[in-house]
């Protein structure tokens, strides 16, 4: 678990900011598929003893982009139903994670490298029912991969003094539409591929993302100091947004 904590995180307890780029493809039965999206986002976290085990608390903001000018979107055209619809981006706070004693991630030694890999494969009652969410929602079980691989080297995992392990990552999400998509009776997936890494501080964070943070979520420069719960998704963060439409301040 150790080896975890110092490549996702920092052993000091210091601020990781974890930065990544990609894309966002549709998957349909019969069709596509589609490149729909570009896709960029930071995680800002710190980890800290608890429970005999680790706690990561963070969390994350990310932004769905034209997929040829890579600008950030307000609004998309849907290709499958012809409506403009709103893009909600993502800020979501907290992501935290709990990672008990003993836990052992899955760990290959490839060459110089050390590859960490975490399947999370997620099935649980959605927070937005299809009852009550008819065009947003195509299912009561939510349904998800998150798929993460985090590169080492093997060196700076070995040297014990090392509490920081800088490291590169892969992440793949095959997750339904989007509720802000409002294809909810159509079957079919969203596929993300992406790619990013640890970086050194908040500074190096690519200067439009940082000030798209600035202006629109301040906070998400900043890991939490305390636990909280529960986590945040893109599908609680519609939830609360259609029941309280007209309040601004969720993010900032």
């Amino acid at each position: 678990m150790m080896d975890l904590v110092r490549i996702r995180a920092d052993l000091s307890g210091a601020q990781v900011t974890v930065w990544w780029t990609g894309d966002v493809y549709a998957w349909l039965p019969g069709d596509g598929p589609h490149h729909l999206f570009g896709f960029e986002g930071v995680n800002v976290s710190r980890a800290v003893p608890a429970d005999g085990g680790y706690r990561l608390l963070s969390r994350e903001a990310a932004f769905y982009l034209d997929p040829v000018t890579r600008e950030i979107l307000d609004g998309w055209d849907n290709r499958y139903t012809g409506e403009k619809v709103d893009v909600l981006h993502v800020w979501n706070d907290p992501v935290n994670q709990y990672w008990p004693r003993g836990l052992e991630p899955s760990t290959t030694r490839i060459g110089t490298d050390v590859v960490v890999n975490a399947d999370v494969l997620l099935a649980y009652p959605s927070p937005l029912p299809v009852a009550d969410y008819p065009d947003n929602s195509g299912d009561d079980t939510y349904r998800a991969m998150e798929l993460f691989q985090f590169f080492a080297r093997a060196t700076d995992v070995d040297d014990p003094d090392m509490a920081n392990v800088p490291c590169t990552l892969s992440w793949t999400r095959v997750a339904p539409w989007l509720p802000w998509m409002r294809m909810a009776d159509r079957p079919g997936a969203l596929v993300y591929h992406c790619r990013g890494a640890k970086l050194a501080d908040w500074a190096a964070v690519p200067e439009r993302t940082r000030e798209f943070i600035a202006a629109h979520g301040p906070r998400f420069a900043e890991a939490p100091e305390a636990w909280s719960a529960p986590n945040e998704t893109s599908w609680t963060s519609f939830r609360w947004r259609a029941i309280h439409p007209s309040d601004d301040a969720r993010q900032a």
